[in-house]
C-alpha cells in the first residue's frame, strides 16, 4: 500500500477503509474504483496509481470491512453483501459520499475558487464492475461508469429515465460468467431505461482479462488477455476524456 492514504468511512454500523491515490499535479477528476470480490489488492492499487499518474483523484472502495484471507474466501464475504440490494447498494453509495467529500474539499484548489467540487466518475472490476452498474442503475449522479468484466444481471432493472453516467461495459465474450443471453438482457434493459451505453466485446476473452494473475488461480473461466486489456483500459480513457471535455 505504498503511497496510497487510508480514508475511513462506515455504512450500516460497518467501519470501512478506503484507499486513496493522490495526482501529484494538477488533479482533473474525482474516480471511485470498485475493486474485484477480493477487495483490495495488488491489482487494484497498480490501476489507482495509474489513473493518480493520469490526474485522477482515485478512491478503492471497501466492500467487506474487514480482512480477506485469500481469493477463495471473499466468495462467502460477497454471498452475504450482495444477499439484500438495498444493503449492497448503500455500501457502493457510501462509498462514493466518502469520495465526494473528498472532491468538495479539493475542487476549489483544482479548479479554482469557484468550483464546490471534482466532476465524478466511476469503474470497477469483476464485482467491482457490477457494482459501479449498479451504482448506475441506482441513479448515482456520475459522469460515467465503467465496467471491466462485470456481471451485468440485477435483481432491480434500472427504470426509464434514472442512469445518469454514460456507460461502458468492456467485456470478455469467452467469459462464462456472463453468457450471451446476459448480455442481451444488459442491453435490452439500457435500452428501456434510456441508458447512454458502450458495449465492447473482447472475442475468445475470459473472465479476469485485466488481471495477470487470472491465469495462475487454475479456474477454466479465469484468463488474462494483454490485447483486451490494453483495448479496454484505452477505451475508459477516450470515454473519460469525451465527458469531462
Amino acid at each position: 500500500m505504498s503511497g496510497m492514504e487510508a480514508i475511513a468511512y462506515s455504512h450500516a454500523g460497518q467501519e470501512l477503509t478506503g484507499w486513496l491515490a493522490r495526482p501529484s499535479g494538477d488533479v482533473r477528476a474525482a474516480v471511485i474504483l470498485f475493486p474485484t470480490i477480493a477487495n483490495f489488492n495488488a491489482p487494484m492499487e497498480r490501476r489507482a496509481k495509474m489513473l493518480a499518474e493520469l490526474g485522477y483523484l482515485t478512491l478503492i472502495a471497501d466492500f467487506y470491512g474487514e480482512p480477506v484471507a485469500s481469493f477463495e474466501a471473499s466468495f462467502p464475504l460477497a454471498e452475504k453483501l450482495r444477499a439484500d440490494n438495498d444493503h449492497y447498494r448503500g455500501r457502493i453509495a457510501a462509498a462514493i459520499a466518502a469520495l465526494r467529500t473528498l472532491s468538495e474539499a479539493l475542487g476549489s484548489e483544482a479548479l479554482g475558487p469557484d468550483a464546490s467540487d471534482l466532476p465524478m466518475l466511476g469503474l470497477g472490476y469483476c464485482m467491482g464492475g457490477q457494482a459501479v452498474l449498479e451504482a448506475a442503475r441506482s441513479g448515482q449522479d456520475l459522469l460515467a461508469a465503467v465496467s471491466f468484466h462485470g456481471t451485468l444481471s440485477t435483481p432491480r432493472p434500472a427504470e426509464p429515465g434514472t442512469i445518469r453516467p454514460r456507460i461502458l461495459v468492456c467485456h470478455g465474450d469467452a467469459d462464462p460468467l456472463v453468457p450471451r443471453e446476459q448480455v442481451i438482457g444488459f442491453w435490452e434493459e439500457m435500452d428501456k431505461a434510456g441508458a447512454n451505453w458502450h458495449f465492447h466485446a473482447y472475442s475468445g476473452v475470459r473472465h479476469g482479462f485485466t488481471d495477470r494473475g487470472s491465469d495462475e488461480r487454475g479456474m477454466a473461466a479465469l484468463g488474462y488477455d494483454a490485447s483486451a486489456d490494453r483495448q479496454s483500459w484505452a477505451a475508459m480513457l477516450s470515454l473519460f476524456d469525451e465527458v469531462l471535455d
